[in-house]
């Protein structure tokens, strides 16, 4: 089964139970790799201390000018170890820092676009807000407009005796119109 990515909001809801963690034991992590990290200088510069001591116990044992410059070249080669050593030691350090700001980047991306879709989101609800009180206002006026005509229609309207009399002079007069003069003639004379 092939796994989908995790969603933004999957992934910042992971990395904020992250930070909530790694709030917990930061300090206690700090102090355990500061101690890792001061352990490892002191064993170095106990080491160095050896040879050095070492050297200086083999000087006196050096009597030929071979020797001698031998032993000149170790001490220049365990001077250049020792300030290689604080080098290295302060490039692992900011070596870290660099994975740690390349991890927070990563993060703070995550929560950049967790907050740009919560944007994308909240203006597509004020949209639809902003619709569906268009819409809710234009019913309302749709609605008075409706209940004022309502209002306006019976005074406007006949009685309802008025309106039939309308109606059946009307209709008289369609009934008359639609009688042809020949027999309306023919009527006149029998009468």
């Amino acid at each position: 089964p092939t796994s989908c990515p995790p969603t933004p909001q999957a992934a910042f809801a992971h990395l904020a139970l992250a930070f909530r963690c790694d709030m917990f034991t930061l300090q206690q992590r700090v102090l355990v790799e500061k101690r890792a990290r001061d352990a490892a200088e002191e064993n170095i510069q106990e080491e160095l201390g050896q040879c050095r001591g070492a050297l200086e116990r083999l000087g006196p044992f050096c009597t030929d000018v071979g020797s001698k410059e031998t032993l000149e070249q170790l001490q220049h080669s365990l001077t250049v170890l020792a300030a290689a050593v604080e080098r290295a030691t302060s490039a692992a350090e900011k070596l870290g820092a660099v994975h740690q700001e390349a991890r927070m980047s990563r993060a703070a991306e995550v929560m950049v676009q967790h907050v740009e879709n919560l944007k994308r989101h909240h203006l597509r609800e004020h949209t639809e807000l902003e619709e569906m009180k268009r819409l809710i206002q234009q019913n309302s006026r749709n609605r008075q407009l409706a209940e004022t005509q309502d209002d306006m229609e019976p005074r406007l309207r006949p009685h309802p005796l008025m309106r039939s009399f309308q109606q059946g002079s009307a209709r008289r007069r369609v009934s008359i119109a639609v009688i042809p003069k020949q027999l309306l003639v023919r009527t006149w004379a029998e009468g």
